[in-house]
């Protein structure tokens, strides 16, 4: 009797000590508060970006960009609306990009010119957590006067050039360029061979030094554009633009998404991109054209410098004020100016648009 007493007794001191683990052990269950439950997403979703901007006078796309993945059928004509002139109601569809969290609304029929728009987001706009907007974004944009036409940017001598520079060309890896490579003041050309040149090198020359006359004169006639400006900013990834005069009052950058310029069967659609400062690529991204579009009628005037990520296919006339960096395996249909600084290669292939 006495052992079975002692054993009884070991047994309760055990199934005491166990007790406090076997609580710890169901309290680490999958309670949404517990270490190893998932908190519960109640956070309601912001815009981050529109497209136009607040009180902007150009049009070319209409679309908002989120802070988190939206439910995409709670995007809708009903939950994002454009109205104008006045309360009159914009028919049009909606659709949503998962990839750059964007939606954007398709005018049915062409906003009419001149005319002041409302551009709303209702709180039936939810995240995929269904969480819906704290309130309704409103925001106002009008239409430019009438339709405008971009002239091209005379490049005068500056155009057979594919690589034009001011301080220095550095080149590393093999890189291929078709189109004269040009530098002026500086002397200094470094990575040629292994890099490949079908063209002539122009450097600290007179031709050379009349070409960067004609590249600064070319990036003021760009910067100087005002008609009909389209207000952008931040990322135009995913964005399908036509063509026209886009400015933005800070950097511009492609990323989460590749860039469409439709020149909608116009083989003379012009697109100038004024940046105030600087122009960056992500890896991978790509300029695509369509509907015609021409690589020799687009122009980046860079207010600083501009950067192509790696593997990026890009396209158009690139005028940096400052640098221009290509990073490993970049490509270009274009070409690369920098006015007062330096054109940094990395295995890229680079060639001058053909008209």
């Amino acid at each position: 009797m006495k052992a079975i007493s002692h054993f009884t007794g070991m047994l309760r001191a055990t199934m005491l000590l166990a007790l406090p683990f076997a609580l710890l052990v169901a309290g680490c269950g999958d309670d949404d508060n517990g270490p190893t439950g998932g908190t519960s997403d109640t956070t309601p979703p912001t815009v981050v970006a529109t497209n136009p901007l607040n009180g902007a006078t150009g049009v070319a796309v209409i679309d908002v960009v989120f802070d988190e993945p939206m439910n995409g059928s709670s995007l809708t004509p009903t939950s994002f609306t454009v109205k104008g002139p006045g309360a009159t109601t914009v028919t049009g569809t909606v659709s949503y990009d998962a990839n750059t969290q964007r939606a954007s609304f398709m005018p049915t029929n062409a906003l009419v010119s001149g005319t002041a728009f409302t551009a709303t987001i209702l709180t039936v706009a939810k995240d995929v957590a269904g969480n819906a907007l704290a309130a309704n974004y409103v925001w106002n944009f009008s239409t430019a006067a009438a339709a405008t036409t971009q002239l091209p940017v005379a490049l005068l001598t500056s155009d057979g050039f594919a690589i034009l520079a001011g301080a220095s060309i550095t080149n590393t890896g093999v890189t291929n360029i078709t189109g004269d490579l040009g530098l002026s003041p500086g002397t200094s050309v470094t990575g040629f061979p292994p890099g490949i040149l079908i063209g002539t090198q122009q450097i600290g020359n007179p031709s050379a030094a009349q070409s960067k006359l004609d590249l600064t004169t070319a990036y003021n006639s760009a910067a100087g554009r005002s008609l009909g400006p389209i207000s952008v900013a931040g990322n135009i990834g995913g964005m399908t633009l036509p063509a026209g005069l886009y400015k933005s009052t800070s950097g511009l950058g492609i990323s989460s998404g590749d860039l469409t310029l439709d020149a909608k069967g116009n083989p003379n659609a012009i697109w100038i991109f004024q940046i105030a400062s600087t122009l960056t690529t992500t890896s991978g991204r790509k300029v695509i054209l369509t509907g015609g579009a021409k690589a020799a009628n687009i122009y980046w005037q860079v207010g600083t410098s501009a950067t192509l990520g790696t593997s990026t296919v890009f396209k158009g006339t690139i005028m940096a004020d400052q640098s221009i960096t290509m990073n490993t395996g970049a490509s270009l249909e274009g070409r690369a100016f920098a006015r007062v600084g330096s054109v940094t290669l990395n295995g890229n292939t680079i060639v001058k648009p053909t008209p």
